[in-house]
C-alpha cells in the first residue's frame, strides 16, 4: 500500500529565507547574530543563501537567541529539505 502525503508546499521555503525575515524584524546583521551565537559569519551566509540547511547544534543556537524552539528550525530545514526530493522524485517519474 502506497501513502502519500497530500499536502505539499506549492513554493517550498529555505529555513535562511524565514532567518533573514527574522534579522530584518529585529534589525539585526548577520554578523551580529554570528557573534550572538559564537559561530562564523559565513555559516550565517551560507543559511541565508540557501547554501547551508540548519544543523541540530544550529538549531539550538537560534533557539536560544530568538526565543523559539530547536524543533522549529529543525522543522523548517526537513519540511524544505523534503518537499526537493519530492519534487526530484516527481521529476524522475
Amino acid at each position: 500500500m502506497i501513502i502519500h502525503d497530500d499536502f505539499n508546499a506549492a513554493i517550498p521555503v529555505h529555513p535562511g529565507e524565514i532567518l533573514l525575515e527574522e534579522l530584518i524584524e529585529r534589525k539585526w546583521t548577520q554578523k551580529h547574530l554570528a557573534e550572538l551565537i559564537g559561530r562564523p559569519m559565513q555559516l550565517i551566509s551560507n543559511i541565508i543563501n540557501g547554501h547551508a540547511g540548519i544543523s541540530a547544534e544550529t538549531a539550538l543556537d537560534f533557539a536560544d537567541v530568538f526565543g523559539t524552539s530547536a524543533q522549529f528550525w529543525m522543522n523548517l530545514d526537513s519540511n524544505y529539505r523534503l518537499s526537493i526530493a519530492r519534487r526530484k522524485r516527481l521529476k524522475t517519474a
